[in-house]
């Protein structure tokens, strides 16, 4: 029978309360209690990074990106946010660990702000995980996340994309479609079917069988969006042809101190080029009708220095054909630099022109130089801020008009569209990877460079100072590849495109409806959050307060 206790007009002693635990031990507990899963987050970003090159366990992206999703469900936005930190700073660490060339300080400093971005797709996904067909925003909420990475902060740094672990695999068709950000989708929810699969599985109370039924449907989602690659075709047929020599004349030392003494690197790649005709004199290989050398490869100004345009019209004489030299030249002004690729005739000399127009923050230009090199000291290293160039790498090379594409620029979707757009029927990328030799960096940038000829439906051609060197068909096969560190000369007949792809033609739209879509998903979850939460509510005024105990 229940007892009855009414509040009178006598109020009863009071009570030593409780001891409360101080907020060191409340926050001990609560760092103890979430080791498991950030033990867990962490596991799962060192096996996304396995999905990329050089490991190319591509099928672990997926697991990655369940592990993330599993991790994060019915948690608060904070505890997303921590748990996505968790997976993405390990993640980076790993990925970007030929970063350590310049010093482990730079690579742990861009993995932690790369892993911020993270952290808010973490919270995200904890946000919208209540929300009915979650899988679906979980994949867009990837893209926005990609979204945000590629542009912020100083222009953006896109490497860890998933769509860069997936360049040689059944997603790797999507690119024509809807570029690498479809590419991410399609990944991204097959990562997130899978989980909700095992949720399905796994739920409380069910049956064995029953359990696999409602299972089902995720797991042939996830299929589904795997497979569904096989169906998009990817144009190859060539409007006609151009055959290239690309030259790889390799440098004195990797590292930070590749070029040596002043005209090495570009004595290197002058030597090969005339190795080059001397065979093609001796009927050894076939005359080419273009030649191209790599980013970097003229170590000196051959517009300020007589020696170095003497010794480029040398090689490019010899050759007899049309060549792209990579250099440095003069700024606008005397503290600025300008990253170049310059057309080579044999008869006429250096016409056009290509400025890369994404210089490297901290690598080719100091941003707030003033303040930091007081600081970081090994900054003084970059003696003059690269000056960004203005229009896209479209220029005539002999009987091919190419698109240049400088370096990291590979991994920028607009800048690489918008050379597609203005008419190239070749890709080019010139690059020098010396600095990162051996470290898994070129390797990186090699996958990057396979997805965009599967999205422009273009041959890719890859000139680097050290290697890697590639002649890429445009259904991304890698027909031909230098090792690294070593001199090598490539020779290939490649398709000249004219036609566009249906990533070509719709742009950065999939893109931006992907990454909307996510942050809307965002929004709705707010909206029912509030509407879910119970109304509070207060004793009556007056009167006493019963209290009824079992």
């Amino acid at each position: 029978m229940p007892v009855t206790q009414e509040r009178s007009g006598t109020a009863p002693e009071p009570q030593d309360p409780a001891p409360k635990a101080g907020r060191g031990a409340r926050t001990l507990a609560k760092v103890r209690a979430g080791l498991p899963r950030t033990g867990l987050a962490a596991l799962a970003g060192l096996l996304l990074a396995l999905a990329f090159p050089p490991y190319d366990l591509w099928p672990l992206s997926l697991l990655g990106v369940a592990a993330l999703s599993l991790l994060t469900r019915d948690r608060t936005f904070r505890q997303g946010a921590w748990t996505g930190f968790a997976f993405g700073f390990p993640f980076f660490l790993m990925l970007l660990s030929w970063l350590r060339v310049v010093g482990w300080d730079a690579t742990v400093g861009l993995s932690v702000i790369e892993a911020l971005f993270l952290a808010l797709l973490g919270g995200a996904l904890a946000l919208t995980s209540r929300l009915p067909g979650r899988p679906l925003w979980a994949a867009a909420l990837w893209v926005t996340q990609e979204w945000a990475r590629d542009r912020l902060p100083l222009g953006g740094f896109p490497w860890g994309r998933l769509a860069f672990a997936n360049t040689a695999t059944p997603y790797t068709p999507l690119a024509a479609i809807g570029g690498a950000p479809l590419v991410t989708f399609a990944v991204a929810l097959s990562g997130t079917l899978l989980a909700w699969a095992a949720l399905r599985l796994r739920g409380p109370g069910r049956a064995r069988g029953s359990g696999l039924r409602a299972a089902a449907p995720a797991v042939l989602g996830a299929v589904a969006a795997l497979l569904v690659g096989y169906l998009v075709p990817v144009p190859t047929a060539a409007n006609d042809t151009v055959k290239v020599a690309i030259v790889q004349g390799n440098v004195p030392n990797p590292g930070m101190d590749f070029l040596g003494r002043p005209m090495m690197v570009l004595n290197n790649h002058a030597s090969a080029t005339e190795r080059l005709a001397a065979d093609i004199q001796a009927g050894k290989r076939p005359r080419p009708d273009v030649v191209i050398w790599p980013e970097n490869s003229s170590d000196l100004d051959p517009f300020s220095d007589p020696l170095a345009r003497q010794r480029i019209d040398e090689a490019v004489k010899a050759v007899g054909v049309p060549t792209l030299v990579g250099t440095l030249v003069d700024g606008p002004d005397a503290q600025h630099v300008q990253n170049e690729g310059i057309v080579w005739d044999p008869v006429t000399g250096p016409g056009a022109s290509y400025t890369k127009q994404h210089p490297v923050p901290f690598g080719e230009y100091v941003p707030f130089r003033a303040e930091l090199m007081k600081v970081i000291t090994r900054l003084q290293r970059v003696a003059r801020d690269f000056y960004p160039g203005d229009h896209n790498g479209v220029m005539q090379l002999g009987p091919a008009k190419i698109g240049d594409v400088i370096c990291f620029e590979v991994a920028y979707d607009e800048i690489v569209r918008d050379t597609v757009d203005s008419g190239a029927r070749v890709l080019v990328v010139q690059t020098n990877n010396a600095t990162y030799a051996k470290t898994g960096q070129p390797e990186q940038q090699l996958a990057m460079s396979r997805l965009r000829a599967v999205e422009h439906g273009r041959a890719v051609l890859i000139a680097a100072t050290s290697g890697i060197s590639a002649v890429i068909a445009p259904d991304g096969t890698v027909e031909q590849r230098t090792a690294e560190l070593t001199p090598a000369e490539l020779s290939a007949t490649v398709p000249l495109r004219d036609g566009t792809t249906v990533a070509d033609r719709v742009g950065a739209l999939p893109e931006w409806t992907l990454a909307i879509g996510g942050l809307l998903a965002c929004g709705a979850a707010l909206l029912v959050g509030r509407r879910r939460k119970p109304a509070v509510g207060t004793p009556a005024a007056g009167g006493s307060l019963n209290q009824v105990v079992p």
